[in-house]
C-alpha cells in the first residue's frame, strides 16, 4: 500500500446468540419478545401460563442477531404439566448466552419472582434484570426495587421499559447486541421465528381459544392445524 493509498475497511463483525426470558408468570415475556422482535411471534394472554413450550424469537439489530428464548412462566408447580412448564423454563435459562429476568414492576418481588431471585443465584451465564410496566410505578419505588434485586443478585445491567409501548426496549436491544458473542449468524436475516408456519398457525388459534374460554376449557385443549391459507397482502 502506497502512502496515497487509503486503508481498506473492515467490516464490522457479526454477533449472535441466544438470550433467555424467564419470570413470573404474566410478567410480560412474551409482549416483550413481540416488542423486540417487532413482529408476532408468541401468544399474549390475559391468563396465566400460556406459554407452555419455549418459542424462539429472533431479531436482526445493528450487526446482531438475538434469539430470544420466550420460557414459560416459572411458578410453584402443583401438576405434571406444571412441573414440566417449569423444568422447560430453567433449561432453557441454562443453554442460553444471556439470561434476561422479567419484574413486573407492579408486583415488585414477592411469590414467584422472590423465588426466582433466589434460584438465580446459582445460574453462572451473565444475567440482566428488566423491570416491566415502569409507566404504572412512581419513579421512587422503581429505584427501590431496582436496588433491592441487585443486592440479592448480580446483574449486569438493569433496564426499566414498557413492554407494551415499547419504551426502553431500543436500549435492550443496543445493549444486547454489543454483549453477544461474534459469530455468524444463526438465520436468514428476514426470519423472526424458529416455529414451522404449522405450528405457528396453531399458536395463533390458542391464543383466540384463551380469549374466549374460561376456567380449565382453554388449559385442556389441543389445536391441530388442517388448512391454512395465505392472502395476497401477506396475512395467513
Amino acid at each position: 500500500m502506497t502512502a496515497t493509498e487509503e486503508p481498506a475497511t473492515t467490516a464490522a463483525a457479526t454477533h449472535s446468540g441466544f438470550v433467555a426470558l424467564i419470570g413470573a408468570p404474566n410478567a410480560g415475556k412474551s409482549t416483550l419478545v413481540n416488542q423486540l422482535v417487532g413482529a408476532k411471534v408468541s401468544i399474549v394472554t390475559h391468563k396465566v401460563q400460556t406459554t407452555r413450550a419455549i418459542v424462539r424469537g429472533i431479531a436482526t439489530h445493528d450487526n446482531a442477531q438475538i434469539v430470544f428464548v420466550d420460557t414459560p412462566g416459572i411458578f410453584k408447580p402443583k401438576r405434571r404439566l406444571d412441573t414440566a412448564m417449569v423444568t422447560t423454563a430453567w433449561g432453557g435459562a441454562k443453554d442460553a448466552d444471556i439470561v434476561l429476568l422479567l419484574i413486573d414492576a407492579e408486583r415488585g418481588i414477592r411469590g414467584d419472582a422472590d423465588a426466582i431471585l433466589e434460584r438465580l443465584k446459582d445460574v453462572r451465564q451473565p444475567m440482566v434484570l428488566i423491570l416491566n410496566k415502569v409507566d404504572r410505578v412512581k419513579h421512587e419505588a422503581l429505584l427501590a426495587l431496582s436496588a433491592a434485586a441487585n443486592e440479592r443478585v448480580p446483574f449486569k445491567r438493569t433496564f426499566m421499559v414498557s413492554a407494551l409501548t415499547g419504551s426502553g426496549c431500543k436500549d435492550v436491544l443496543d445493549y444486547l447486541a454489543e454483549s453477544l458473542p461474534v459469530g455468524p449468524w444463526y438465520y436468514p436475516e428476514d426470519q423472526i421465528s424458529d416455529l414451522p408456519m404449522r405450528q405457528l398457525a396453531a399458536e395463533i388459534t390458542r391464543e383466540k381459544l384463551y380469549l374466549r374460554l374460561h376456567q380449565e376449557l382453554p388449559y385442556s385443549s389441543h389445536i391441530e392445524t388442517e388448512k391454512w391459507e395465505e392472502k395476497p397482502d401477506g396475512s395467513v
